[in-house]
């Protein structure tokens, strides 16, 4: 139809009351847990009548539940929500949050949506949001009603992150959202999709594709590649069509196409679906011998990074591993006061690109700072009387020696995935140029690269081009094992392998080793396979933020700022340092001393600074 859509917009209510908190402890540099501010996250909870405290992945929500507890003077009733906690946990939060047992809720994504509880007046958000229209979200389960303005304070857990804090404030006074774009659609799912039909009816090729033509995000599905998706549902390709296992179809003597057989059809039906998430094992407390309940789940290869006797945090206790038996991970209370933590592969949220230009604009105009915490001002007005601050349309560029070797910063603020691409690419080309890299560290911010040689004005021209994602690209990606765990993925929904037959769940490792196996086939005997060329598509934008880093490499050809330091510049410590206190290493005790002296030496840094410059 050529009609004229009518979009319609809804006057909004009440605008949120926001805040940043205003703490009296030292913000730190790095890190994503605001342990610095649990005292007042704490003072928060206890005068609001409840609060909902949003974290942006499951290993904090764990941790800042067990500092909320270590802080609870009053005993308050606080409770734990994530995803990986079993349905009767969950479900036993969600009835004491209705019934207004509960003063608090440590949670992640999974509260965001589709629960409303009226009590609920204050949301806290700990950690930066990431984006305006996730902030908003989550801000609006405070006073869901109409009338009354929702309360939100936001808790930053480090420097970098205020600024992200207020540029997501400012958007959302000024009624701006962000959002990524429609994107195409994935085009593992279309053998799925055939095979979904084919199961209900007989059809054929060409009116199949007709009906995908139909989905907006298939729209520009092009014919040539649905013909490859075709023949690799009906047969597998040139490579596999000599395997049993890959004569899913068979022809009609109508010229219809039909599951060859009741085996594909019960096969497919086991393995339907389109996220392929991490292998898990389901968390067993056990109490006497083998018997205990199940608590719920921690992903495969956290798992088997445990040694009897670790212990991490999991459903708000700390547990002690014992063993993994029948897909069970075994574990035991514990009175430890360090641990191991749950990591989540869902962990990496990349900062958003509307989000981002906000942090520049506030680094770019002092008069947007009244509102950031003392602290934070003061570290921004170091930064424009030693160096120089980020300014729009030009990468800013620091180099200064440190720790023996010389480090260049660039500060991109398009995200840790974009940064971690352009730090491989660009250590590659550095060392090809004789410039001799040794390490590089990443942050949503910038990049951090430490090398043997500086780096002169000509020679970051050359680095600093489009042309990057060329042949160092090609080269590190054949190199890489991405390819592979890109594969995994694309092999699992396009049918290619399977995660469930009969009643039998395969591990994770098991899906890999024989995924890996058809990887190498397929690139020896049929190196043009359509999976391979989805894999690549699916590598460069999930693992490698490949359209994000063409745009800011397009966006500053030329237009580079290189400032020459005698020290490291106030920003440039928490990407310099990389300051996370939440990557535990080795025994509990000497990974706190070790993250104690990374934050006093990065006090240190800035003492330096202001000594030099009074």
């Amino acid at each position: 139809s050529e009609k004229t859509a009518h979009v319609i917009k809804v006057k909004a209510g009440k605008k949120p009351k926001i805040k940043i908190v205003k703490s009296k402890a030292r913000i730190p540099f790095g890190g994503f847990m605001a342990r610095y501010a649990i005292d007042d996250i704490y003072h928060a909870i206890a005068q609001a009548r409840t609060a909902l405290v949003f974290v942006n992945t499951r290993a904090q929500a764990e941790m800042l539940f067990q500092h909320l507890w270590e802080a609870n003077t009053q005993a308050l009733p606080i409770a734990l929500y994530h995803g990986s906690l079993s349905k009767e946990q969950r479900r036993k939060t969600e009835s004491l949050m209705a019934t207004g047992e509960l003063r608090a809720v440590v949670c992640t994504s999974a509260l965001e949506l589709g629960i409303d509880w009226g009590d609920v007046d204050k949301v806290i958000q700990v950690g930066a949001p990431k984006g305006v229209s996730r902030l908003l979200q989550r801000i609006g389960r405070a006073n869901h009603r109409l009338d009354e303005p929702s309360d939100a304070l936001l808790v930053p857990a480090n420097r970098f992150e205020a600024l992200e804090c207020q540029a997501a404030i400012t958007a959302i006074k000024k009624g701006q959202l962000d959002g990524e774009s429609p994107q195409p659609g994935a085009m593992d799912i279309i053998p799925q999709f055939i095979l979904n039909c084919l199961c209900s009816y007989p059809s054929t090729p060409e009116a199949l594709y007709k009906e995908i033509l139909n989905a907006t995000p298939y729209q520009g599905l092009d014919k040539d590649d649905f013909n490859k998706l075709w023949q690799f549902t009906l047969d597998g390709g040139s490579a596999l069509n000599a395997y049993e296992r890959y004569q899913r179809l068979t022809k009609n003597n109508d010229g219809t196409y039909s599951p060859a057989n009741k085996r594909v059809i019960q096969r497919h039906r086991q393995n339907i679906g389109t996220i392929v998430e991490a292998g898990r094992l389901k968390v067993k407390r056990i109490r006497r011998g083998n018997q205990g309940k199940v608590i719920g789940e921690v992903e495969e290869y956290f798992a088997q990074q445990l040694v009897p006797g670790d212990t991490f945090y999991f459903a708000g206790q700390v547990l002690k591993f014992e063993a993994i038996r029948d897909m069970q991970l075994h574990a035991k209370p514990a009175n430890a006061k360090e641990a191991k933590i749950p990591s989540y592969a869902g962990g990496q949220m990349p900062l958003s690109t509307f989000l981002a230009d906000g942090v520049r604009d506030i680094l770019a105009s002092p008069s947007m700072w009244r509102n950031l915490p003392a602290q934070v001002k003061e570290w921004l007005g170091l930064q424009q009387a030693f160096s120089t601050l980020p300014s729009p349309g030009q990468l800013l560029v620091e180099q200064f020696p440190f720790r023996q070797t010389h480090y260049t910063l660039f500060y991109t603020f398009d995200g840790r995935k974009a940064n971690q691409t352009l730090g491989m690419l660009i250590t590659r080309r550095m060392e090809k140029m004789g410039i001799k890299p040794l390490s590089f560290s990443v942050t949503d911010y910038g990049l951090s690269i430490s090398a043997v040689n500086r780096i002169s004005e000509a020679q970051l021209t050359t680095l600093f081009q489009p042309d990057i994602l060329g042949d160092e690209l090609e080269d590190w990606m054949l190199q890489a094992p991405m390819l592979k765990r890109s594969f995994r993925q694309v092999a699992v929904v396009s049918g290619l392998t399977e995660q469930r037959y009969h009643a039998a769940q395969k591990t994770m490792k098991q899906v890999t080793f024989s995924t890996d196996l058809i990887y190498d086939t397929l690139r020896e005997h049929d190196p043009d396979h359509i999976l391979l060329t989805v894999a690549r598509a699916d590598a460069e934008r999930e693992l490698l933020d490949i359209k994000r880093l063409a745009n800011l490499l397009i966006r500053y050809v030329g237009k580079t700022t290189l400032v020459n330091l005698e020290k490291v510049s106030p920003m440039a410590i928490p990407i310099v340092l990389d300051v996370r206190s939440e990557q535990i290493k080795g025994a509990g005790a000497h990974a706190m001393l070790e993250q104690a002296n990374l934050y006093a030496e990065a006090e240190s840094m800035l003492d330096e600074v202001r000594a030099l410059l009074s």
